[in-house]
């Protein structure tokens, strides 16, 4: 490794650009500068780079490029699901997680300030659903349930396909929350009772500030932004195409990957977490009894503090996390691990490590040698100082 290098263990906070992605935007932000509204042939060009966009995404989803909205990300996928299913709050029922985003968190929230009753569904120690107390939570007049499909924070998977056999049976909307999902594992839409599905694109190596929201075919929705009828439609406002270029090709690639099964994502993790935890006595895995994510290690250690770790880790040149990057500068612990755990205080003492396809195996091998040195060093300094005796 040369000198000075970082470590980047956050991809669960974002990734990396992939360069293929940035090859193929480039001509857009420079020669095809086209509005893909327009009528001439220029123009065209633009047009054409999005429905392929739309076509590669829909590959890696398995579903129909005409069920895939562009939007700027999936805080507001989220936020549009939720404001088309709750037009008129009164008298109905949300059913969500306790351990959701903050972009599904926060609308729910509101929806109940507003008077819709909301639910929300609490998890076990190892982050899992009961999906009994699901079922019993679908009332009469709830129009929609909204479970992520991945933890951003444990890397902790719920059973989705499970979930929206009941929402179907029930007649109830589906919503998942996709963004740390996509790309990470594999995905088959149009054999999914699903409704609808949100993602981002710079969690699987795409721009920043674009996404999408998959609706199914079947499924009615209300646009959240009204405007000059883009997407069908179903979004207002000019097209980013550039970005949604980044978004269709860093799929094509997710796509690739997956298909090969090329990865070593999951070995990475699990040789540094394996490691860490013969390392370090009183460590332990956030979500082990559950599945995660093949890229996510949330690690609790007895006798630290986790901004205190995060802050030496940092000065070695490790980027890792103490939980959602939304919830960076927040003094207030992990809602996440709260969840799992009221009664224990290792929502401030757990740091989450998340791999991805940059990763190096001497990137790793880095890792497991300093973070038991930080840990260590953290929990010496905090040791009480030993009482003189008078002689």
């Amino acid at each position: 490794m040369a000198e000075g290098e970082i470590i980047y263990l956050d991809n669960n906070a974002t990734t990396q650009l992939d360069p293929a992605v940035i090859e193929e935007m480039l001509p857009f932000l420079t020669k095809y500068y086209g509005n893909p509204s327009s009528g001439y042939g220029f123009a065209a060009t633009a047009r054409k780079a999005i429905n392929l966009a739309r076509e590669r995404l829909a590959a890696l989803l398995g579903c129909q490029a005409t069920e895939i909205i562009f939007t700027s990300g999936g805080t507001e996928s989220n936020n549009a699901v939720i404001n088309s299913a709750l037009i008129d709050v009164r008298g109905k029922r949300v059913v969500t997680s306790s351990v959701e985003h903050s972009a599904v968190l926060r609308p729910c929230q509101d929806l109940a300030k507003r008077g819709c009753d909301v639910t929300f569904l609490g998890v076990d120690r190892h982050g899992n659903l009961d999906l009994a107390e699901l079922e019993a939570a679908i009332r009469p007049g709830t129009p929609l349930v909204s479970i992520m499909w991945a933890n951003n924070e444990t890397g902790v998977v719920f059973p989705i396909e499970e979930i929206a056999e009941i929402c179907r049976e029930k007649r109830v909307l589906f919503h998942t929350d996709a963004v740390q999902a996509t790309g990470k594992i594999p995905m088959r839409l149009r054999d999914s009772p699903i409704n609808f599905l949100s993602l981002s694109a710079h969690k699987f190596h795409g721009p920043k500030g674009v996404g999408a929201l998959y609706v199914s075919r079947q499924t009615r929705f209300s646009p959240l932004i009204a405007g000059g009828g883009q997407e069908n439609g179903r979004r207002g406002g000019t097209e980013n195409v550039a970005s949604i270029i980044g978004l269709g090709k860093a799929a094509e690639v997710a796509l690739k990957y997956l298909a090969e099964g090329k990865c070593n994502v999951r070995s990475m993790r699990d040789r540094f977490e394996k490691s860490v935890l013969e390392a370090v006595s009183g460590a332990s895995v956030n979500g082990a009894g559950a599945a995660r994510l093949p890229n996510t290690s949330s690690l609790l250690f007895e006798g630290i503090e986790s901004a205190s770790a995060l802050l030496l880790l940092d000065r070695q040149g490790i980027c890792c996390s103490a939980g959602s990057a939304c919830r960076t500068g927040s003094q207030e612990a992990s809602h996440v691990l709260r969840a799992m755990n009221p009664s224990s205080d290792g929502a401030r003492r757990s740091l989450r490590f998340s791999v991805g396809r940059f990763n190096t195996d001497a990137q790793i091998d880095r890792a497991i040698e300093v973070v038991p040195k930080v840990i260590d060093k953290l929990r010496q300094s905090a040791a009480p100082a030993p009482v003189a005796t008078a002689l």
